[in-house]
């Protein structure tokens, strides 16, 4: 912008020197100054020009700010949404978890103590959890079957499956002399829950879900178990007067 300027005061001192030397032209000026005349004005025409040529580009310049301005505020703006937007949980790449520690409950901490730590067989078997629902498949559940549940509760629902499923099968994985009583007693539960069509699955029940998570079994949740049944996170298994929820 400087050089603009610095052209701009140049111009200005050679049109104030015409400026004069026309002032003069009404009195006959000798031959050299009128010649002197004709080489400022030609030079005044080149200095205009090239002012003129630096203007446009000063110009093709502010307008590549200003478009440039624009990405840089709605890239802000994605910036701010995404920020005041992010999932409470997001879908990644499942680990699998080792079943090496017997599961704590409320009402085994006084057991827990009885149970040798040199006893315990850690065993490196895998335990299946459930994929987060990611934001595309939530908002292509039916609105009739999605109701008011928003994004995290669905997910957050999952999560309590995980946790169930999890605490359930490092039970099941660990051996019954290193169980607490209780433990025993939910290790017995689950082998009499277990048929033969759910062999090498990974499913919980209702009494799951109370045991292990502070997750209300209500109408809510069901509704919620009909939506994961759509986005096929799982399946159902009727038998024996129980409702097995299987992990796909």
């Amino acid at each position: 912008m400087s050089e603009l300027e610095d052209i701009s005061l140049h111009i200005h001192d050679r049109i104030s020197s015409l400026q004069r030397m026309l002032d003069l032209s009404v009195v006959e000026l000798p031959q050299n100054k009128n010649r002197k005349l004709g080489l400022e004005m030609f030079a005044l025409e080149n200095l205009l020009e090239e002012f003129e040529k630096h203007v446009c580009q000063q110009k093709e310049k502010l307008k590549h700010l200003k478009d440039l301005e624009k990405v840089l505020k709605k890239e802000v703006e994605d910036v701010h949404h995404m920020k005041d937007n992010i999932p409470a949980h997001m879908p990644m790449t499942k680990v699998p978890t080792n079943g090496n520690e017997p599961v704590l409950n409320k009402n085994e901490a006084a057991d827990d103590q009885l149970v040798q730590p040199e006893n315990v067989k850690k065993t490196n078997k895998s335990i299946k959890e459930m994929e987060f629902i990611t934001v595309p498949e939530f908002e292509n559940i039916p609105p009739y079957m999605k109701g008011r549940v928003s994004y995290d509760q669905i997910n957050a629902v999952v999560q309590s499956i995980n946790k169930a499923v999890t605490a359930k099968y490092k039970i099941l994985h660990q051996s019954v002399k290193t169980l607490s009583n209780h433990s025993r007693k939910l290790h017995q539960r689950f082998k009499d829950q277990d048929t033969k069509d759910t062999k090498g699955q990974y499913f919980v029940v209702e009494d799951d879900i109370r045991e292990f998570t502070p997750t209300r079994v209500d109408k809510r949740f069901q509704g919620i178990l009909n939506m994961l049944r759509h986005c096929q996170r799982l399946r159902e298994q009727r038998g024996r007067g129980l409702t097995r929820y299987i992990l796909l």
